[in-house]
């Protein structure tokens, strides 16, 4: 292809992308599939390989990260970006507004209303359209340079739309401020997987989105799913927008997500009576939105009069936030007791009368660990405020002090084990968790035991939990090895065994003994190794036996796997207990089998089932993907290429998929997929 040719197309499949980009990401109605969008980004991917010289500024191959910056510099704002002064009821609400009227007894107050985001403040300069910089919030006046971060979410635009009406923003500066967001689908996503690694699960979705922006690596951060909504622009002359719903509606012509109408169809409110009708329907309406909101953003809808009235402090006079009150009530602290995990963590858990929170039931809480407690001051018969942190986890915020009764017990961590009184430890001073080092602690081998035969690891059919404390009570099992010893005649007289269950579970256990690889490196409870990172090891190196053996650098080697990761699995294996465990499976007949690939036919398909199959298991399925270089989905998401329905379909995940524009296929269907 000549460069005069190249040139051309670039420019075509780079318009074309950024509109399907814009189409997925900002109108949430995709047109084509992903199949389609990663065929001509792969295309635009060749060319501009090998014609460097015509990569395009604005090219959404810019968008996946790859630039290790040193720090952040620090860039002093066009205008200071505020914070506004929280309010809390009616009463101050009017104050609020009679104080403007007092300053402008003229003026006909009209109110612009908005969802106050939860999320990292920024703002994003473009010049004749073109992204050129983005800020954090910072002091206000001054905040971070984070432009190579930001340039990788897929909401923010590295060219504004030409939208009829708004083509004069393309010329000159313009300014576009707004919140940097994660939804809480994708925190809860993230938290899971690390959840399943054996990771420290983040606080919040506003504190992962800060500190992934803070990330000096732009590749993680194009990795994060981070949203940008904007809420205001600025312009040479400020003249251009007259309003605050003129605002949103040019933001959003530009081609980038604004919140959605407060009311009806509009943002305005003609009265504090009004206003005071919106709060009162997104107190519960709040529930519903994609991101975390802790309140509504007040402010007059006319923009020279906003600016007239000035500043008073570090806050404008025209706006103010108004601050939902938080899901909490108050119950009583009746006890703390320490849970050890499978991976030794002692976390303290605090005991709780029931009490109801965002429509569920709570009876405990983590309080996370020692220093939290001695922090907060909590102590054992305290009258506390428990909240749903983020709508989602329970936290005991604070204890009433002026409730004490002077029976209150202070709660000291213990310095053993609770359950095999071995000494906790902390692998360095400024490690946060004590860890109980004894790998035969009863609670870890239980919580060990209960892993191996999970769903997602071997999925052992009849070993659940209670089972599990059943034949450790009976010392018939002291490892997970030892499942594959039980005959039928040592579990018939257990109580909570009959024939027809001992004979099941003897039976599940036997069709166990060749198990996927990857199921069951993942199943041996190695910290950090979840079953992506197991796919991914058995996919490189195929064998247990060779991945025993690999060298930390051998194991960095494999995409995915990182320093902390590498010297686990290697620790892993260095152990002498764990090498008798591998000796004992092999004993007792254990071979897992690596998967043979049966060629990549399904590279680069996302796949999900919904209901259940006639001729296969969900499970056995899964493996024929995986086996053909498809990848198997728990859940349907933006990357999901089929939702494979069965009989009973879960209509969550049908409705899901058609508002995604994904294609449904029915069992006959996908069975075709493996025909040659």
């Amino acid at each position: 292809m000549k460069s005069e040719e190249a040139k051309k197309r670039i420019e075509k499949l780079v318009e074309q992308l950024n509109e399907y980009s814009y189409e997925y990401h900002v109108l949430d109605q995709p047109s084509v599939e992903d199949s389609i969008y990663d065929g001509l980004m792969n295309e635009l991917k060749t060319l501009e390989y090998n014609y460097p010289e015509l990569v395009l500024k604005n090219s959404p191959t810019k968008k996946v990260g790859g630039q290790t910056l040193k720090g952040f510099k620090k860039v002093t704002h066009s205008s200071r970006m505020l914070s506004l002064n929280d309010v809390f009821d009616e009463v101050e609400v009017q104050a609020w507004a009679d104080r403007m009227l007092k300053l402008a007894p003229n003026e006909n107050l009209e109110f612009f209303v908005d969802i106050k985001m939860d999320g990292l403040a920024c703002s994003i300069i473009y010049e004749d359209g073109e992204f050129v910089q983005a800020v954090t919030r910072g002091d206000g006046t001054t905040g971070e340079d984070v432009t190579e971060n930001v340039r990788t979410i897929s909401s923010v635009p590295l060219k504004l739309r030409r939208t009829k009406g708004y083509e004069s923003f393309l010329s000159g500066r313009t300014e576009i401020r707004g919140e940097i967001v994660l939804y809480k689908k994708d925190f809860e996503a993230i938290n899971k997987s690390r959840e399943e690694e054996g990771l420290p699960l983040y606080a919040n979705p506003r504190n992962l989105a800060a500190g992934t922006i803070r990330q000096l690596d732009s590749k993680i951060v194009a990795m994060r799913p981070l949203v940008f909504r904007g809420y205001d622009i600025i312009v040479d002359s400020q003249s251009r927008i007259e309003t605050n719903q003129d605002a949103y509606e040019t933001i959003s012509g530009l081609g980038l997500i604004v919140n959605p109408p407060t009311f009806n169809s509009k943002y305005v409110a003609s009265s504090i009576a009004e206003v005071m009708k919106a709060v009162e329907l997104w107190a519960e309406k709040r529930h519903s939105m994609k991101f975390n909101t802790d309140g509504l953003v007040i402010k007059l809808n006319n923009r020279a009069l906003y600016q007239k009235l000035g500043i008073v402090g570090k806050a404008p006079r025209a706006a103010i936030a108004y601050k939902f009150p938080a899901e909490q009530s108050t119950t009583k602290l009746r006890d703390i007791f320490i849970s050890i995990g499978r991976t030794g963590a002692a976390t303290p858990v605090a005991i709780l009368d029931p009490v109801v929170l965002a429509g569920s039931k709570v009876q405990m809480a983590t309080l996370h660990n020692e220093g939290e407690i001695l922090r907060k001051d909590i102590r054992i018969g305290d009258t506390v405020v428990v909240r749903k942190a983020g709508d989602i986890i329970p936290e005991v915020v604070e204890p009433l002090l002026k409730l004490r009764s002077g029976h209150e017990k202070k709660f000291a961590m213990p310095t053993k084990c609770p359950d095999c009184m071995t000494d906790l430890v902390k692998s360095n001073k400024n490690e946060a968790v004590w860890r109980c080092p004894n790998e035969r602690c009863p609670a870890r081998v239980h919580n060990k035991i209960t892993h191996f035969a999970s769903k997602g690891a071997l999925d052992i059919d009849g070993l659940g939990e209670k089972n599990i404390k059943s034949l450790l009570d009976a010392k018939l099992i002291d490892d997970s090895a030892d499942i594959f010893s039980l005959k039928f005649e040592d579990i018939n007289n257990l109580e909570r065994f009959a024939d027809i269950s001992a004979r099941k579970l003897i039976d599940s256990i036997a069709s166990k003994k060749r198990p996927n690889l990857a199921k069951f490196l993942f199943a041996l409870g190695i910290r950090h190794v979840g079953i992506q990172t197991a796919t991914d090891l058995v996919t490189n190196f195929r064998s247990l036996d060779k991945i025993a053996k690999a060298s930390e650098d051998e194991l960095l080697a494999v995409e995915g796997v990182g320093e902390v990761v590498a010297e686990s699995i290697v620790d892993w294996f260095a152990e002498k207990d764990n090498q008798e465990l591998l000796i004992k499976f092999k004993k007792l007949g254990v071979e897992p089998i690596s998967p043979k690939l049966d060629g990549q036919s399904l590279s680069g398909k996302f796949f999900v089932i919904s209901g259940t199959l006639s001729s296969i298991e969900r499970e056995a399925a899964a493996d024929k993907i995986r086996n053909n270089g498809g990848i198997f989905q728990s859940s349907v998401g933006k990357d999901t290429t089929y939702l494979v329905t069965g009989e009973n379909p879960g209509k969550s995940k049908l409705d899901k998929a058609a508002k995604l524009g994904i294609q449904i296929i029915d069992e006959s269907e996908f069975n075709k997929l493996f025909k040659d």
